[in-house]
């Protein structure tokens, strides 16, 4: 097998493995929500940029498809293993080291779920480890005018989600810390810039006229939503979620980059952008998208210092491949619902995996990802099923209230009924026209303290296995005759988190 092959080869094994374990259980939360978006295409949302929603809903136009979704992210998936394995070249690497790095990058846990599920992370799984390839190139003499190639990378990065900024950030002033900031002074540097700002500002713009949503939406979650760790725990939290076995790889590609002058800034880059998401106290796993760039080094190290004891290499191989293995059931939707809550109670506890856990949510035994994916045709059945039940004159005036964008999205996505939400995106979209004289709240009161309404009625009450705990045994209200215009309270309705 010629070496200029195997990156092609590994992205494409890569890309065949998550097609087949992505679409199992059904749409995420998030996944419904980014749909709906999409299909109101604009230049920013309250909690995102434009590109996964656009995929998203790309992925949908000829109807529901959960093969369609996944596919999105396991081409991203494959794209970030086909540059990891061409990093692992341009770094002087050889077919362990590739290998090695192929599987890190495609098994790692953390890695793995941005693989599986469509995702504002999946997009900069492929775009951060490509800019680190086009800065290693430069470094190594190559054109210069690969600094637009790598703004580009970043600038879509933006458009995908706002972590690039501190991505690209860490890695600039990477550069400035070593002698390597000489490919700096090119111009083509500064049109590389230029480009990725170009890029990036219609959400920018988006953002300012609408009044930076996006900073009221962290401020609220880093009050209580998010889980927030010490800098140590942080920097556990790196490790248990790349798979502690598989994080050996990048620890090593990290010493690697420390210890050879030319990738130095990689590994200051790094150290940077850890203490960047701490200072701003991140969730766990959004600096993982530089991990595929650590993995190619890290299997450059190991070949090197493997060279003496081949012997060790299969051996190595193997062991990372059943170390993936093992955890994969908690990155992908790979065994069916009981096995997994079987494998979990057995499992879990011995791996610390509410440990993991990145927002301050009562979960189950199906995990907060995996019961996200379930319950959601269901709800927008016993909506619909209330809606078609009213009068037709009632029926005429009436829409849907969400409590969150999981289930506003859901019944926009899964049945006719129209609805309207305080959380997030759906907050801006405002009342859509109706005026809220007949209502069906779901897994809400109909506002009993406030009085908002004359009458309000349980109409039923939706239970569905496997979900979270605070989705199930919903009460679905009707409320008649509100008693202030519903333009007129939308704004005690708001709810960025």
């Amino acid at each position: 097998m010629r070496r200029p092959s195997l990156p092609a080869i590994a992205g494409l094994l890569a890309f065949l493995f998550h097609l087949a374990a992505n679409p199992h259980y059904g749409f995420f939360r998030d996944e419904l929500y980014f749909i709906i978006c999409g299909f109101h295409p604009q230049w920013g949302y309250v909690d995102q940029p434009p590109v996964t929603p656009l995929l998203a809903a790309g992925s949908q136009l000829f109807g529901h498809s959960l093969f369609l979704l996944r596919a999105v992210p396991a081409i991203f998936g494959g794209a970030s293993v086909y540059v990891a394995c061409l990093l692992v070249l341009e770094l002087g690497g050889g077919k362990f080291a590739a290998i090695l790095t192929a599987i890190g990058a495609t098994l790692s846990l953390v890695l793995a779920a941005f693989a599986m599920k469509a995702g504002p992370d999946m997009v900069g799984l492929w775009l951060w480890p490509l800019a680190v390839l086009y800065v290693a190139r430069i470094l190594r003499g190559g054109n210069p005018r690969l600094w637009l190639a790598a703004g580009a990378a970043i600038g879509f990065s933006l458009e995908s989600k706002y972590t690039a900024i501190f991505f690209s950030l860490a890695l600039l002033i990477g550069l400035l810390l070593t002698p390597e900031r000489r490919i700096l002074r090119s111009k083509w540097f500064g049109a590389g810039v230029a480009l990725a700002v170009a890029i990036a500002l219609p959400n920018l713009i988006w953002q300012a006229v609408n009044g930076f949503p996006m900073w009221e939406l962290l401020r609220a979650g880093q009050s209580g939503k998010n889980v927030s760790l010490s800098p140590l725990m942080y920097a556990v939290a790196q490790i248990l979620i790349a798979n502690p076995l598989l994080a050996l790889v990048w620890m090593c590609g990290l010493i690697w980059c420390f210890i050879t002058p030319r990738l130095r800034f990689l590994g200051y880059g790094y150290v940077l952008l850890i203490a960047m998401m701490i200072a701003t106290r991140a969730k766990h796993y959004y600096p993982a998208d530089i991990y595929p760039a650590l993995f190619a080094a890290g299997g450059v190290a190991i070949e090197a210092w493997t060279q003496r004891f081949r012997f060790l290499r299969p051996v190595l191989a193997a062991a990372a491949v059943l170390a993936g293995i093992v955890l994969l059931p908690y990155a992908e939707p790979v065994l069916p619902e009981q096995t997994f809550i079987a494998y979990n109670k057995t499992l879990g506890p011995k791996i610390g995996q509410s440990s993991m856990a990145s927002e301050r949510l009562k979960q189950n035994w199906m995990t907060q990802d995996w019961a996200d994916m379930h319950g959601w045709p269901e709800l927008a059945a016993a909506v619909q099923s209330v809606y078609d039940s009213l009068p037709p004159r009632e029926r005429a005036q009436a829409v849907a209230v969400g409590q969150n964008y999981g289930e506003a999205s859901a019944i926009e996505f899964f049945s006719s009924v129209p609805v309207i939400s305080g959380h997030n995106q759906y907050y801006l979209w405002g009342t859509r026209g109706y005026s809220g004289n007949v209502v069906i709240d779901v897994g809400g009161d109909c506002g009993a303290s406030s009085h908002i309404f004359r009458e309000s009625k349980r109409a039923a009450t939706f239970m569905a296995p496997y979900v979270m705990p605070y989705e199930d045994y919903l009460p679905i209200m009707v409320c008649r005759g509100i008693t202030k215009p519903l333009q007129q309270i939308w704004p005690a309705v708001k709810h960025y988190i």
